[in-house]
């Protein structure tokens, strides 16, 4: 008995199953950190908000859009099983989307108003949700570089074969919901 338990774990030991746990470990927090930066963004956006009212009180519908935007991607429930679910990491992404295009009008609003601009809380703020962007930009890129190494492992050989084994998935990764859409560029015009 003592035999087999022996064996059992010097197989396993070179099946990669640690490695399958430490892949996996990684990547939940890879997700954590991104859900950490968003949460920083939807923390930012009210006071964003309020700023904004204060000078553009006639933009009623952007400012709408922004609080249900927020709404919507703060009340999406993110649990560990969205990481394995293609469907619920579907829609976390859409309702992040609709969120980073409703900021997008927001910075919009502020270029018609210069006295916005000029204000220093406005300008901290949008400082902030700039600097909010390209951490969460970094965290997805971790993300990403982390389950690529997890789907690495869990479609090599002989790892494949724990993978099958212990029922470890793919997991999914970042896309862009409309490829076709970001592969042309914006077009500037500054003439009105």
């Amino acid at each position: 008995m003592l035999l087999a338990a022996l064996f059992s774990c010097v197989l396993l030991s070179g099946c990669g199953y640690n490695e399958f746990q430490a892949k996996d470990e990684a990547t939940k927090a890879a997700w954590s950190e991104v859900v950490n930066q968003y949460q920083r963004r939807a923390d930012l956006i009210p006071n964003l908000v309020n700023t904004v009212k204060g000078y553009a009180s006639h933009e009623k519908d952007t400012l709408e859009a922004v609080t249900r935007a927020r709404a919507a991607a703060t009340s999406f429930q993110i649990t560990p099983e969205v990481l394995n679910n293609p469907e619920a990491f579907q829609k976390f992404q859409q309702v992040q989307g609709e969120l980073s295009g409703a900021l997008s009008r927001l910075m919009a609003v502020s270029e018609s108003y210069p006295q916005l601009k000029a204000d220093a809380s406005f300008r901290d703020l949008q400082s902030q949700l700039e600097g909010t962007e390209n951490r969460i930009t970094v965290a997805r890129q971790r993300y990403i570089a982390s389950v690529q190494e997890y789907n690495v492992l869990a479609r090599s050989f002989p790892t494949n074969l724990t993978a099958m084994a212990f029922g470890y998935q793919p997991k999914p990764s970042f896309t862009v919901e409309n490829e076709k859409s970001i592969s042309t560029a914006p077009t500037v015009n500054f003439g009105k």
